[in-house]
């Protein structure tokens, strides 16, 4: 709500253009007693409320017989005071009926500076007079006014103020005027001095502050993380935000005060650019038209405000003001509207709070527009920045919990890519094996080819023409060793069936001819479904070989039989003799002769055992054990 200006006791009606407004003096009131807090309730004091006032020729004294009477607060307007933009007003007053031991003088607004004379003398100077002047439109002062300098009565207070004509700057609140002005105790008038200074100056430069470093510590994190870049355009509106409050305590700045009006302007401009960016990105829209458009409208605004001459800067800015104020509301409801849509949750946060700011921004225009009490404009331009903080605070925390949820789904990812790096190491681990598998096999078999093909031909043609006996049994005997090696190097897995028939063939054979009855025992075909590898049948063959020929050789037995069982998972192979047994000087030696550590060493690559049992006399008894379970798979 806009309210009319105030005027404490006085029953004067606001001024003609401001009249609008009085209907909503009462709704008011409680607001401009908490602003100006209620200080002046308790106070002797006088209110002055109506001065002489004329507008002096440049560096000549005010000519007091040409003054007229005005009433306070009283408002310039763009031919008043004319070019020289320094107007004098006038006062005269009793000390007698004030109060206090010492008087001063409180003054609300006096834009933009001023001097203040006592009955002559020079008692305050606001500061410089000429460009660049001293800008303290939102500040009041306090004048101590020295008892040896007043009169009992027809004292005169004279004001030399300079400031700015209203066209000629961007909101009303810079145009110059002059507020009431009151008189009594300086102690009463320090107390209400005091407040209204927290109100207009500490509290926006804390609030500046903070919205500088909150402001640059969100540009930074939209910045370094795009896929966030509606932080960087909220920061990039709170340091805009923060510049805006500025002009309550930045008094003096080393330009005219035309290119700081319209500096203010332009960063107008680029605040709603901020605003607009920030809340179309927040919805998760992105529009080039506005990438685009913005910046540019930004360009053509700043030419226009340029080109405009400097009585018509108030008129430009306020058009701009208008069309700016627009788009950002248009923003406003277009996220709202998608808010809703996608995100309810955030609607009861975002909504009060974008109605709050769009009320003050409605206040703070029509403030520019119309001389309303700087209070007022104050507060507006206050609403937005405390709204500015809750709002930031706000999406710190959303993104630090983004944070925190990026954090661990990355962890999640790390462990879930280490479990994929050892499997795809594992499955690399297998692939290499198994590559180096298939070169083995394949060189195994060129082997196996060359050995059967070029050694086997010769050794069986040795066979065939040998006229030695010996010669041809030897060699028939490394034929049949190389057919073995050969069918060892293929790596072909043979039935356990065709390999029990295998061996009966071979061992009868072998005993037969060294005169030594054989007796076989072994499951029939039926009862052996089993396929047994080449490697286990290759040292299988060799190991009974190796028993056998040490019955033939060794043993001097005449009997000898061949158990061959499945128990419980194992393939079992029983040689036993009726022979002498081994010898008393090889007892406990058996592994130095008669090939039994040779028979135990490939018992012991196939993960089996090979125990020998005898003694002087009984005969010797060889047990093989091998693992089904590693060696032999079912057809």
């Amino acid at each position: 709500m806009v309210c009319p200006t105030p005027h404490a006791g006085s029953a004067h009606a606001p001024a003609a253009r401001n009249g609008a407004w009085s209907t909503a003096a009462a709704l008011c009131l409680a607001f401009w007693l908490f602003a100006s807090g209620g200080a002046f309730a308790a106070m002797a004091q006088a209110t002055l409320d109506r001065a002489l006032a004329l507008a002096p020729a440049a560096g000549t004294a005010p000519d007091w017989t040409r003054a007229r009477e005005v009433r306070l607060p009283h408002e310039w307007s763009d031919d008043w005071p004319g070019a020289g933009a320094m107007a004098a007003y006038r006062v005269s007053f009793d000390a007698a009926n004030i109060g206090g031991a010492l008087l001063g003088l409180y003054l609300e607004r006096v834009c933009s500076t001023a001097m203040v004379y006592v009955n002559g003398e020079l008692i305050h100077h606001g500061g410089r007079m000429t460009e660049p002047v001293t800008t303290r439109c939102h500040q009041p002062q306090l004048v101590a006014i020295p008892a040896a300098m007043l009169r009992p009565k027809g004292n005169l207070l004279d004001l030399t103020v300079r400031g700015h004509a209203p066209g000629e700057v961007g909101s009303s609140l810079g145009a110059g005027g002059l507020s009431t002005m009151r008189l009594g105790s300086y102690e009463d008038l320090a107390r209400a001095h005091a407040w209204r200074m927290a109100l207009a100056v500490h509290l926006p430069q804390v609030a500046s502050g903070t919205l500088v470093l909150m402001g640059g510590f969100m540009f930074l994190l939209g910045w370094f993380h795009r896929k966030q870049s509606y932080l960087a355009y909220f920061g990039a509106l709170m340091i805009g935000w923060a510049l805006f409050l500025a002009p309550a305590w930045v008094t003096d700045l080393p330009w005219p005060n035309r290119r700081t009006e319209l500096l203010l302007v332009m960063l107008a401009g680029l605040v709603a650019l901020s605003a607009v960016q920030f809340l179309m990105r927040y919805a998760g829209v992105r529009l080039r038209l506005l990438d685009l458009g913005l910046p540019a409208q930004c360009a053509v605004m700043a030419a226009s405000l340029l080109a405009a001459p400097p009585a018509a800067l108030h008129l430009v800015s306020s058009v701009w003001f208008v069309v700016l104020s627009l788009e950002v509301t248009a923003a406003a409801v277009f996220y709202l509207v998608q808010i809703r849509r996608r995100h309810a949750a955030q609607l009861w946060l975002m909504g009060p709070l974008l109605t709050l700011v769009g009320l003050s921004l409605a206040v703070e225009l029509l403030a520019r527009q119309a001389q309303f009490d700087v209070r007022i404009g104050q507060v507006a331009q206050l609403v937005p920045a405390l709204v500015l903080v809750v709002l930031g605070l706000r999406l710190v925390q959303q993104y630090g919990r983004a944070l925190q949820s990026a954090e661990q789904g990355r962890a999640e990812l790390e462990v879930r890519i280490r479990e994929a790096t050892a499997q795809i190491e594992r499955n690399f681990s297998q692939l290499a094996e198994l590559k180096v598998e298939q070169v083995t096999e394949r060189e195994r078999k060129r082997i196996a080819a060359d050995l059967h093909d070029d050694l086997g031909a010769k050794l069986l043609t040795i066979v065939h023409t040998s006229e030695s006996e010996r010669i041809s049994t030897l060699a028939r005997e490394a034929l049949e060793e190389m057919r073995l090696s050969v069918r060892g190097l293929t790596g072909k897995p043979v039935r356990l069936a065709d390999a029990l028939g295998d061996w009966r063939a071979e061992v009868v054979s072998r005993l037969a001819q060294a005169g030594v009855e054989a007796e076989w025992q072994a499951p029939s075909d039926e009862d052996v479904p089993q396929t047994l590898s080449a490697r286990a049948f290759v040292q299988t063959t060799r190991i009974l070989r190796e028993a056998v020929s040490n019955i033939i050789k060794h043993s001097g037995a005449t009997r000898c039989s061949v158990r061959c069982t499945i128990a419980e998972g194992d393939f079992q192979l029983v040689i036993q003799d009726n022979g002498n047994g081994i010898p008393v000087e090889l007892d406990g030696r058996l592994d130095k002769g008669h090939g039994m550590a040779s028979m135990k060493g490939r018992a012991k690559q196939l993960q089996g055992q090979c125990l020998v049992e005898s003694g002087p006399g009984y005969g010797t008894v060889i047990r093989l054990t091998l693992p089904l379970d590693r060696h032999v798979t079912t057809t």
